[in-house]
């Protein structure tokens, strides 16, 4: 963890992976981030694997340096004391349509007459303006609609999914930048501000940047689609013992590569020499890329190119990575213990610099409730009364135990 956000409070309403992801991302800057659960807990606490129904892997691996509060806000003792945190908050965030989070109470509107300082930043399938607005949203709909499934279609024109869930993630980080944006305009103005980040149209935005391409002019000079990401040669390429990945990407590297293959007679071509020319028969170039390429092992071409400042790759599997040793050099895996989970591998965040702190692990559910309610001014028998009330839950049964 690291210190620049030291002294921010968020007040995080997220849930699954889009909101959460974001919100870690400011725990790991330094921020104190209070999860705000129902008393059923984040619904992806349940994803497998794990060792207890509500601390799923993928959960632990999205909510680390939070606290949880788990709190039944259909009651009014449960909204009065979420009031009064977000009373003393910074940042109010929620990943819920418009909608959804007026009727359970945290609307922009109202929270700013209790926080008239509050940043308050949220995230739904769609923006509001749009006539979508109020259409349900995941990640798989949105690689599909945004056009990302298209964009990955196999050799037959079959679009696919990506094997990850990259528009919630995406979308996390749009929303982390919102709420750092939201957190900095408050801070000049001294009053409350909204920002709103959709998923959709973060999503469209992080993959037209390159795609747009020859429609970005008015007329178009010719339709969407980067032409060099969209060559059929454009691929991990096969070598005498497995699969590699090479990129010459200026004009210096493609020369060295090309001397390399035994192609010297193309260094000085134009088509190779003039970036315009180049970027209009890269499939040709490629195509002479993985012809050449298995000739020689992954191990030999990687020695060769790296003496030859030419960018190339292992094509990693997922265990591979867990080995690479680069990340064992920065540390980004490492064993930690966990109070319910026993040792668990741990990734630290990827941002350096700074003085650090030791992470802490995802919560368990409602772990924080009774200690929240304290600093909130609760006396001991108010919080007992809570809890037997069925307004807030803490930890219990074999998850607790351990």
């Amino acid at each position: 963890m690291l210190g620049m956000l030291k002294g921010v409070r968020v007040v995080d309403f997220t849930t699954v992976v889009l909101g959460p992801y974001a919100m870690q991302t400011l725990a790991d800057l330094g921020a104190e981030v209070v999860k705000v659960e129902p008393l059923s807990g984040d619904g992806f606490r349940a994803v497998r694997p794990g060792h207890h129904p509500t601390m799923g892997a993928g959960f632990l691996n999205l909510n680390r340096n939070k606290r949880s509060l788990a709190v039944d806000l259909r009651k009014p003792e449960g909204k009065a004391a979420v009031d009064k945190l977000i009373a003393g908050a910074d940042l109010v965030v929620h990943n819920m349509r418009a909608a959804s989070a007026e009727r359970l109470g945290i609307g922009f509107e109202r929270l700013k007459e209790i926080n008239p300082r509050l940043a308050y930043c949220f995230t739904a399938g769609f923006g509001s303006d749009g006539r979508d607005a109020d259409e349900p949203a995941y990640d798989d709909t949105i690689q599909a609609r945004s056009g990302l499934a298209w964009l990955n279609a196999n050799a037959a024109g079959e679009p696919r999914f990506l094997s990850t869930i990259v528009a919630d993630k995406v979308g996390g980080l749009h929303l982390a930048i919102a709420a750092l944006a939201a957190l900095a305009a408050r801070d000049r103005t001294g009053e409350a501000v909204c920002i709103e980040a959709p998923m959709f149209e973060s999503m469209v935005s992080f993959l037209m940047v390159e795609q747009l391409a020859g429609r970005s002019f008015v007329p178009p000079l010719g339709k969407t689609g980067y032409d060099r990401l969209m060559s059929p040669y454009r691929k991990p390429h096969r070598t005498s013992d497995g699969y590699i990945a090479v990129l010459p990407y200026n004009t210096q590297q493609w020369t060295r590569f090309l001397t390399l293959i035994d192609c010297e007679e193309l260094a000085d071509d134009p088509r190779v020499t003039d970036p315009v020319q180049r970027s209009r028969n890269i499939d040709m170039l490629y195509s002479l890329m993985e012809t050449a390429l298995t000739q020689r092992s992954t191990a030999d071409w990687l020695a060769l190119l790296g003496e030859r400042d030419i960018p190339c790759a292992p094509v990693n599997k997922l265990e591979d990575v867990l080995e690479d040793a680069h990340l064992a050099d920065v540390g980004m895996f490492g064993q930690i213990e966990h109070p319910s989970e026993g040792s668990l591998i741990s990734m630290r965040s990827p941002f350096q610099g700074g003085a650090t702190g030791q992470d802490r692990p995802a919560p368990m559910l409602g772990a924080d409730s009774r200690a929240l309610l304290g600093e909130l001014g609760y006396d001991p028998t108010e919080v007992d009364a809570l809890f037997a009330a069925g307004v807030f839950a803490e930890p219990s049964g074999k998850a607790a135990q351990a």
